[in-house]
Formats: C-alpha cells, structure tokens, sequence
C-alpha cells in the first residue's frame, strides 16, 4: 500500500541557509503524527515544504503523495490533491468575507455545491467552534483576535475537508478554552479516514485526539520517534535530552 505522504531524504533551504538536512517521514491514510521540537529544528520549514511555499527551496529528495511525486507541483496543486496548512500566523484578507473565501477555495477544487447546502454546513461547523454567525460576513482574520484566527483555520479544514492537514501550532497563544475548542474540530475532522501532522509544543491540543507517532526533530532532521512517552518526556524535561543524546 503507498503511503499517503512520504517525504523522502528531503534536504531544503530559505534563502542561504539550509534547514533541513535530509528529512524523512510517512504518513498513512487515518494516521496522526505529532511534530515537536526545540525552537528553529526546522518544524515550521517541514510544514512549508510539504505544501510547497516558494519561500523554501527544495535542493534534494522527493515527496509523494497518495503515491505520486509532487516535488515540482505548485502549492494549489497540491491543494487540490488533498493538502492542507493551517498557518501559525493566518493571514488578514480585507475585503473577503470568510464564508466567500471558504466557497471559492471549494470552487477552485471543482466541487460545487448549492448556495443554500453550503451555508447550512458552514452554519453548523461554526456551531461546532462556538463561532457567532456574524463571523462568516466578517473580512478573512481582519480585526480577528489570534483565538478567532485558530478558529477560522480550523473552521477552513472542517469545510475543506482535505485527506491530510497540516496544523502548524495552532494551538499557540490560545486559552485553555480556545484550546479545547480547536482540539474539539480537530477530532470532528478526524474520521478514522483522514490523516494529520500536528506540530505543537503543548499537550492540551491533543486532549481529544491520540497520535500514532510522535516525531522529534532537531538540527533538521528526525532524531527519535515513538508514541505518548515522547511528550511525557518533553513536558518533564525539555528538550535538552534530545540534544544530549545527539551528542552521545
């Protein structure tokens, strides 16, 4: 069976500097991995990589997905296969309403839905995300505050609903409320059928959700995985074990 998301030996660059040196990762179809790592270990850069920001620059290695390679493809093909990022920092977009923004993403992947059917599942997943429904005419993340912002992300990933999401800390400045409410969408997300890439610092995102792998990344590459334990470590710890054992 191909993988869902293979990232192969995948060394790349922003600008000067190389980042990650020589990544690899798997993801299978209904699978969740967790990402955590220290500060500037090349998490973020993974997450951009995957979905082909032009920011980074790919020097070596292959990604595949769903079995294709799709190391040359622009960041809306990929889109349009099934890939999603939720940004660390959403973008502010004057002049477009979410729910306009939310239909034209759906009308650019070619599925078309009735006005009437899309308000109503737009109505009842900001229902999910405590989301007044004013929120929908609001201009994209203008005058949003960051919780609302997480919300919207995670609203988009409800609505789009993709075959892989990437949350790039998401759950970053939140509340403990705020919190609870992005890992509640999260869980609606997942059906057993989808997969996701969680790169967090924190535990409270995964409350509701159980990864299969926990993945530790530092200096720009993978260098200890395994499941829960990993994140007992980190939060009792640090990371300064990693380091140490690298060192080893």
């Amino acid at each position: 069976m191909n993988a869902l998301l293979k990232v192969e030996g995948v060394r790349a660059s922003a600008g000067e500097k190389e980042i990650l040196k020589g990544m690899n990762l798997e993801v299978n179809k209904g699978e969740v991995h967790v990402i955590m790592g220290p500060n500037g270990s090349g998490k973020s850069t993974l997450a951009n990589v995957i979905m082909a920001n032009p920011a980074y620059t790919m020097t070596e290695g292959k990604i595949y997905f769903e079995g294709d390679d799709v190391s040359d493809e622009s960041t809306d093909k990929r889109a349009r296969r099934g890939l999603y990022l939720s940004f660390q920092t959403p973008y502010e977009i004057p002049g477009i309403s979410v729910e306009n923004f939310i239909r034209q993403a759906l009308l650019a992947r070619g599925e078309k839905t009735s006005i009437v059917k899309f308000k109503k599942a737009l109505e009842k997943k900001m229902e999910l995300l405590d989301m007044k429904p004013e929120y929908a005419s609001r201009y994209l993340n203008v005058g949003f505050s960051g919780g609302e912002r997480k919300k919207t992300e995670i609203l988009q990933l409800l609505m789009l609903d993709p075959k892989l999401a990437i949350l790039d800390e998401t759950d970053s400045g939140l509340d403990v409320d705020a919190v609870a409410t992005v890992s509640r969408g999260l869980k609606e997300y997942l059906d057993g059928e989808k997969s996701a890439i969680i790169i967090t610092h924190h535990r409270e995102i995964l409350k509701e959700i159980h990864p299969d792998f926990v993945h530790v990344i530092n200096n720009g590459r993978i260098v200890t995985e395994g499941g829960d334990e990993i994140i007992d470590r980190i939060e009792e710890e640090g990371f300064g074990w990693i380091k140490d054992e690298q060192h080893a």
